[in-house]
């Protein structure tokens, strides 16, 4: 039997060789390293934020409700003397609410007497967003610190008419230094766009000038003038109320019942014609620090 032969071939060793790819990362944007390193730091921060939640529930067991006084009982005691006074779920005539305000402060400083009005306006419409003025017939028992800035001879004016501050380039000296000492700016439209830097100043605190408020006018003698006869303004506030101050304490109930008046015939004439339903939904009166008192909605 002839022997086979076995013819073996022999193949070449092939060397297999794992291609690494490596990761490419853009120069900038959220595809960059940095980028993508930031991404995964804040993702273990929130995992490690969740796993610490997870092991405080189990750990803490919940501890007892905590009991809450009545809003009442936190107030002063005497505070709690006067509310007393107040009959619960009762709507007071005007006058009669005034003169048990004045009863009703706690207080032994004279206390302002406020109004405050909710509204069935949207300030978010433009024609429902009531912001106007008034002069109170029997002024609101505040000091009113009156600034002019205007030219040279209408400061003059102004000065006679009673302004505090009435100056022409040199007032602007005293805003770049953060100064103020006024409560009130009244200035003519031409020197409007001068104080335009000063906003983020005066903005905050309500002092830009506005037409509506009437302190950007040309007779500025007049705006002095009633400024410091007590001029107020009041607007309707992003909750839909109105708050206006009519008085002090030491005025009495006759003078407070004329301011008092006086603001909801000017409340009444801002009605929006586009207002369906009804304007003026509820009123309260109360002084600073006392209690609040429900009056009759007699201005509808």
């Amino acid at each position: 039997m002839a022997e086979e032969e076995v013819k073996t071939i022999e193949t070449p060793e092939v060397e297999v060789t794992e291609e690494v790819k490596e990761e490419t990362f853009a120069k900038s944007g959220k595809k960059s390293k940095k980028h993508i390193e930031e991404v995964k730091a804040e993702e273990e921060r929130q995992a490690r934020k969740e796993e610490r939640k997870v092991q405080e529930t189990v750990e803490k067991p919940k501890g007892e409700k905590p009991v809450t006084r009545p809003r009442i009982e936190r107030r002063g005691k005497k505070y709690q003397e006067a509310a007393k006074l107040v009959e619960k779920g009762r709507i007071y005539g005007l006058k009669e609410a005034i003169e048990l305000a004045l009863k009703t402060s706690p207080v032994k400083f004279d206390a302002s007497v406020e109004i405050h009005a909710r509204l069935g306006v949207d300030p978010r419409q433009a024609d429902q967003n009531i912001r106007t003025t008034l002069v109170l017939p029997n002024g609101n028992g505040k000091t009113v610190r009156v600034a002019v800035f205007a030219p040279l001879d209408i400061c003059k004016a102004a000065k006679a008419a009673g302004a505090d501050i009435a100056e022409d380039e040199d007032f602007l000296k005293q805003l770049d230094k953060g100064t103020i000492d006024f409560d009130i700016l009244i200035s003519t439209p031409q020197y409007m766009p001068k104080l335009g830097k000063y906003a983020r100043l005066l903005g905050p605190k309500g002092l830009m000038p506005n037409p509506k408020a009437g302190t950007v006018t040309t007779d500025v003698e007049k705006a002095v003038k009633e400024a410091k006869a007590g001029k107020v303004e009041y607007r309707v506030d992003k909750q839909s109320i109105v708050h206006i101050g009519v008085g002090k304490a030491s005025f009495g109930a006759d003078k407070l019942l004329e301011n008092a008046n006086a603001f909801f015939e000017s409340l009444k004439s801002q009605k929006p014609a586009s207002l369906k339903g009804t304007y003026v939904k509820s009123v309260f009166v109360t002084t600073t620090m006392g209690p609040s008192i429900a009056i009759e909605n007699l201005y509808n």
